[in-house]
């Protein structure tokens, strides 16, 4: 059995480099000049966003241990609570809209998660899958809150008192982009925390860790918690840059996206989940292109990285960083 230091972020100089560099990259990317400038913003952007998403589930599958099928539901929640905010004739506050959004998620991940971490294994995988069928449901079906139709978001969040414009699609980039390293940092800083390491120890032995006195319902609940409020930071953030919202965003799909994006990169790891989002969409992007029948590559891509990688591509990273070094 691994211990829980196995999957702290603990990386090798060459991938914290390469991580700095590739957050260069990101910061740098709207000054290079391009053709379809603005269309590649908007992919790096939703490509963000997922990492913010799929980061929020690492907590719970890579840290905790808990794997759930539901997590989508939090995600589309909040960009649902903004499309409700939202006037139909001026945009809302972000400053206000946001928190509130993000809370929402995360109350409705309190409710829930107080029945679903009383049960383990694969009653929870089925139960959070269960309860976002649900909420999946309730939206599709009634057409006050919209129907299988959804919702349009007209107007951008107004963040203008910071002199953000978040209509401009390069503001717009950098404010997710600051979003996405103040969630790394909070979760790294979790990580190592008394909080994460008792987390760590629930999903290394969860029997153990009660019979030393954590009361691991506890902490479970306030993890899952966590982890549906940042869902709906990101879906939040899904919402203003699309201006849409369906139930499909809370779907099943959408969650198995979420995991293939977290083992892509590399559980247990935050770094792992940006690296999983950013690698998930590009090859999912460059398959798109090749053929109508991408799915298939996809599932290919993902079962060689599972065999090649069994933790994941920033694994792989830290493999080869640490040959280098055993050569040098």
């Amino acid at each position: 059995m691994s211990s829980p230091k196995a999957t702290l972020e603990k990386l090798p100089r060459g991938v914290q480099v390469l991580l700095g560099l590739g957050a260069l990259a990101l910061a740098a990317f709207p000054f290079v000049p391009m053709e379809g400038r603005d269309f590649y913003l908007q992919m790096l952007t939703q490509m963000m966003i997922l990492a913010i998403f799929a980061m929020s589930l690492d907590l719970l599958q890579g840290v905790t241990g808990l794997v759930s099928l539901g997590h989508a539901a939090y995600f589309g929640l909040a960009g649902y609570a903004l499309a409700f905010l939202t006037p139909a004739d001026n945009p809302i506050s972000l400053w206000w809209s946001l928190p509130l959004a993000a809370a929402a998620s995360g109350l409705a991940a309190l409710v829930i998660g107080f029945f679903v971490v009383r049960t383990h294994g694969i009653y929870f995988i089925m139960v959070t899958m269960a309860f976002a069928q649900m909420i999946y449901f309730l939206f599709f079906d009634n057409k006050a809150l919209g129907g299988s139709d959804g919702i349009y978001v007209y107007f951008k969040p107004d963040a203008t008192a910071v002199g953000l414009d978040l209509e401009d699609k390069t503001h717009f980039y950098y404010f997710t982009l600051v979003a996405l390293i103040g969630v790394y940092l909070l979760l790294r800083r979790i990580l190592f925390s008394p909080f994460g390491r008792a987390l760590s120890g629930i999903r290394v032995n969860e029997h153990r860790m009660r019979a030393v006195g954590f009361g691991t319902f506890g902490y479970k609940l306030a993890a899952f918690t966590l982890a549906g409020t940042l869902a709906g930071v990101a879906g939040y953030l899904w919402a203003a840059q699309t201006g849409f919202v369906n139930p499909e965003l809370m779907g099943f799909h959408m969650s198995a996206h979420a995991i293939m994006m977290v083992i892509l990169g590399g559980m247990g790891n935050f770094a792992g989940a940006i690296v999983g989002a950013f690698a998930f969409e590009y090859v999912m992007h460059f398959f798109k292109d090749l053929t109508k029948h991408w799915q298939l590559l996809m599932g290919t891509f993902i079962v060689l990285v599972v065999i090649v990688a069994p933790r994941g591509l920033l694994g792989l990273g830290e493999r080869f960083a640490a040959r280098k070094g055993d050569q040098a």
